[in-house]
């Protein structure tokens, strides 16, 4: 029931700087939880930042101070400002919605690749 459609990825040189959008088809007031999380080749998906209905943040600790999620309820988005990337944040960045009216559901978006090199 809920569709979530990112954008931003794209390829970055190290240090350089992206900002990932998730476009949700509800209001996000709505959603209990929505997150980034990243897949790099050949490991597990992780948890890079969350964010909850009350603006309770979370992060990774390899990302902590490099990035910021935030949401603008109008526009029903999430974001993710990536700064200072390194080689190492390659990976396809996948949003991540939990509802829980009326039972916990959870969703995923079709994903963005981004891409820090030289």
């Amino acid at each position: 029931q809920v569709q979530l459609v990112e954008s931003g990825g794209g390829l970055v040189q190290p240090g350089g700087s992206l900002r990932l959008s998730c476009a949700a088809s509800i209001s996000i007031s709505s959603i209990y939880h929505m997150g980034w999380y990243r897949q790099a080749p050949g490991k597990q998906r992780e948890l890079v930042a969350s964010i909850t209905s009350d603006g309770s943040t979370n992060y990774a600790d390899s990302v902590k101070g490099r990035f910021t999620i935030s949401r603008d309820n109008a526009k029903n988005t999430v974001y993710l400002q990536m700064n200072s990337l390194k080689p190492e944040d390659t990976a396809v960045l996948y949003c991540r919605a939990e509802t829980k009216v009326p039972f916990y559901r959870g969703y995923w978006g079709q994903g963005t690749q981004v891409t820090v090199s030289s």
